[in-house]
């Protein structure tokens, strides 16, 4: 799928708008959300996100440089990041499930640890294992994640493109909404959509995937045997 410069900047700046309203949204939760997930989100850097989400810009310079390479390897750090930081949130809001879930890990003392402690290989797999999303999602992230360990590895890494790239950002727009669909929220709570000026761009990003991120996480460990 080919993107244009100007798509380009519109993706990211819907990135920054939806992971800015998120991070005022879930950094100030206390009163309706559960006591100890509104104290975990309250603790967390949200704000980091938002930051993440404004430094993708640097990435979408498309002339040909020496530091290419390089320039890359961050890109797909940056990205991954992001991700990290969305499924992060994810199972923050939903804290008290993911105590209760025999899945959720734990230390060798037996101790839980906390989804804002996890790195994402851990947060992938337990997405994974607990069915909250497709195939195609979890080859997504982890050819990401795959990517940019290329930061950590002298050896030879696979980096990708920057077209690859490129057509992942679209991609990470439509998990965070996919996401903000599936979160806790109070009735009164308006969900930012989209904005429809995308919507070429992002029909065409979900005929990627076979069927969408889990909407509605809270029947999700209703409905499943969590034992």
């Amino acid at each position: 799928m080919y993107i244009n410069q100007s798509e380009l900047i519109k993706v990211q700046n819907e990135i920054v708008r939806v992971n800015r309203w998120l991070a005022e949204f879930w950094s100030n939760s206390h009163g309706w959300a559960p006591y100890t997930a509104a104290e975990l989100m309250s603790k967390s850097r949200l704000d980091n996100q938002v930051a993440l989400s404004h430094t993708l810009a640097i990435w979408l310079e498309q002339e040909e440089k020496p530091s290419k390479n390089g320039r890359l390897i961050l890109a797909w750090a940056n990205l991954g990041a992001l991700i990290e930081g969305t499924l992060k949130l994810f199972l923050c809001a939903y804290y008290e499930d993911y105590c209760d879930d025999l899945h959720a890990y734990r230390d060798k003392r037996e101790k839980l640890q906390d989804p804002d402690s996890l790195a994402l290989e851990r947060l992938r797999v337990f997405f994974d294992k607990r069915d909250l999303w497709s195939k195609e999602w979890n080859e997504y992230v982890l050819s990401i994640q795959n990517k940019r360990n290329a930061i950590h590895a002298f050896q030879d890494k696979e980096i990708g493109t920057f077209e690859e790239f490129y057509n992942c950002l679209p991609a990470y727009l439509l998990m965070i909404k996919r996401f903000n669909l599936g979160l806790p929220y109070p009735e009164e709570a308006y969900i930012p959509a989209i904005s429809r000026e995308l919507d070429p761009i992002m029909k065409k990003t979900e005929e990627f995937f076979d069927r969408q991120l889990y909407e509605d996480a809270s029947s999700f460990w209703q409905d499943q045997d969590i034992n």
